[in-house]
């Protein structure tokens, strides 16, 4: 670590949790963020802010006016852009050391077998279940720690799935692919603005830890945030023997 970055990631380095051996661990780090939207904003700026030294973002959708009202990573300037590339430039005005990977595509299953293997961290921020799903069994067949993280109307929701773990649940122990979850969209029912800002700073929060060597605690645990009385609430999550996605990896 050079004279510049001790001075930059100073705060951090005082941190008795963190130091100078974590804060160097995050300069050699590479997380993989699926989506550049209002989780994906704050999540890529505050790695990019903490020194993580690559991103790389998944997003094959454009900013879009409506997009401003929470996802902070765009501008009216870049409005028709590529979010990826975006999100790139918004991390490059706060710290242009970090190396951001745009990818202007679809995160299905071929993409993801070549990224998450090349990941220490993987932090889902899309908004639909058959990403996220393609997403976590990634994560499960490559054995990398997935950061979940979901908002719509005033509910949010957090959780950290790690197959490294033996007694960890996947994300389809919670959410199993065939429950008939009924799918909603922001498009159509709405999302407070701040809340995916405080959804999507925890998923940063725990990616970091996890990068740093700090560990995460949430693991097994789903944290559910109400943003009318702003109220926290745990649960927590068992792996499920007989789950066809992790069921056998174990």
């Amino acid at each position: 670590m050079n004279d510049a970055q001790l001075l930059r990631y100073s705060r951090h380095i005082l941190l008795d949790e963190l130091g100078v051996e974590g804060q160097a661990r995050l300069l050699n780090s590479h997380a993989l963020v699926i989506g550049a939207g209002g989780l994906g904003s704050p999540v890529a700026l505050y790695l990019g802010s903490a020194g993580v030294g690559h991103i790389t973002v998944v997003d094959h959708d454009t900013v879009d006016e409506t997009n401003l009202q929470r996802q902070i990573a765009h501008n009216l300037a870049r409005v028709g852009q590529p979010k990826a590339l975006s999100v790139q430039a918004a991390v490059a005005a706060i710290n242009p050391d970090v190396q951001v990977t745009p990818r202007i595509e679809r995160a299905d299953a071929d993409l993801l077998d070549a990224l998450v293997p090349t990941a220490d961290v993987v932090i889902d921020c899309c908004d639909n279940f058959a990403t996220r799903h393609a997403v976590n069994r990634a994560c499960v067949k490559h054995r990398k720690p997935l950061v979940s993280g979901a908002a719509i109307r005033l509910d949010g929701q957090l959780g950290v799935f790690d197959s490294r773990q033996p007694d960890a649940p996947c994300y389809a122990c919670l959410f199993p692919e065939d429950s008939g979850v009924e799918e909603t969209l922001c498009a159509t029912m709405g999302v407070f603005a701040p809340l995916v800002g405080i959804v999507g700073t925890m998923q940063a929060a725990e990616a970091l830890k996890l990068l740093s060597g700090m560990g995460s605690h949430m693991v097994g645990r789903l944290l559910m945030i109400d943003g009318r009385e702003l109220s926290f609430n745990h649960i927590g999550v068992p792996r499920q023997a007989n789950c066809p996605v992790c069921g056998s990896a174990h």
